[in-house]
């Protein structure tokens, strides 16, 4: 028998964190002190459970960078004492989150899952059980000793994801998420299959390193037919801005017109990094593939390849927040840090 592992979860606001009152049937937040006695499963799983939240609950509507790394210092600060961490969030915002984290804690080698709920944790079908139980068990997932999960993960409705890879696609179903660019790191069914192969393997002789200066100067800018080309100057014009996500069609084509090249040159001149990502739900950027996208590569946009919007925004944040110079920008922004492109 190895050792019990520990497990940290925090909780940060949302829905799973919400109770009935019964008086006056409105949700309120629950006391996470009492979580083993609103549910007693949790007794039955093979690892010490520690519990700390938010001094305020937040809808994940409301989360920011600063948040984040609230998020980040206390995986810091509790990091050597624990073998596994839970965040408990908000489902709205959970891909940015856990996109951010994954590039803010380098050198990761304990799992960090997060976690939420479509119905409040008190409600009779709730499925905050089902993800609460089976994240907290992942997380305690040890072989010879060591973590499993070295990585962000994202576990919603019987599947565990690397969190940087996904995105919401519903609010209503059970199956909010989906990562199409990327297998499930595990599946959750009468048995926990742990896909390995799709793993990050962590560097334990490197010590974990924490990021928290992110720089959130930028903008997104999706293109649709019609779109106006007064429009992207003005959000280039926007002062202060460093960094601009670009929505294009397909495999990351966009409009011919001599005058959308013209504001995107100019943005680019005044030292403007544009990312291009598909706002396709899944697929890549080609960049060079179609004539609509040679001119993109030929002025400079940076190949968002398949990452996602959210990934997208958190890495350039990161990159930003940790001033790496203009010439290798372009680099280390299309080169796979923590798994979020192939």
């Amino acid at each position: 028998m190895g050792k019990r592992s520990d497990i940290l979860l925090l909780y940060t606001g949302g829905t799973i964190g919400m109770i009935k009152d019964f008086k006056t049937g409105a949700l309120r937040a629950f006391d996470f002190d009492k979580l083993v006695s609103r549910i007693p499963e949790l007794s039955h799983l093979d690892c010490n459970i520690k519990t700390v939240s938010f001094d305020e609950p937040i809808d994940s509507s409301n989360m920011n960078p600063e948040h984040w790394g609230k998020i980040a210092q206390t995986i810091e600060e509790h990091y050597d004492n624990f073998d596994g961490f839970v965040v408990l969030h908000g489902s709205d915002t959970m891909s940015y989150t856990g996109a951010a984290l994954s590039f803010m804690l380098e050198n990761l080698s304990k799992p960090v899952i997060l976690t939420g709920s479509q119905l409040p944790i008190g409600d009779l079908r709730t499925d905050a059980k089902e993800n609460l139980i089976t994240s907290i068990q992942i997380a305690a997932l040890q072989d010879g000793g060591k973590p499993v999960l070295s990585e962000v993960c994202l576990y919603f409705e019987y599947k565990l994801y690397r969190a940087n890879r996904t995105t919401k696609i519903n609010a209503e179903h059970f199956e909010a998420f989906a990562s199409l660019n990327y297998p499930p790191l595990a599946e959750s069914g009468v048995h926990l299959k742990v896909n390995r192969e799709y793993l990050l393997s962590p560097n334990r002789r490197k010590k974990l390193k924490v990021h928290k200066e992110l720089d959130n100067n930028i903008a997104v800018i999706r293109l649709f037919p019609g779109f106006s080309n007064a429009v992207l100057k003005a959000v280039f014009e926007t002062p202060g801005l460093r960094a601009v996500v670009l929505e294009t069609y397909g495999a990351g084509n966009a409009p011919t017109d001599e005058e959308f090249s013209e504001v995107l040159q100019s943005a680019i001149r005044n030292e403007i990094f544009v990312v291009n990502v598909t706002q396709c739900s899944g697929g890549s950027v080609l960049m060079g593939k179609y004539e609509t996208s040679t001119h993109l590569q030929e002025l400079g946009l940076i190949n968002g390849k398949d990452i996602t919007t959210e990934a997208a925004l958190a890495k350039l944040m990161y990159l930003l927040g940790n001033k790496i110079s203009r010439k290798a920008f372009r680099t280390v922004f299309e080169t796979p840090l923590r798994g979020e492109m192939n």
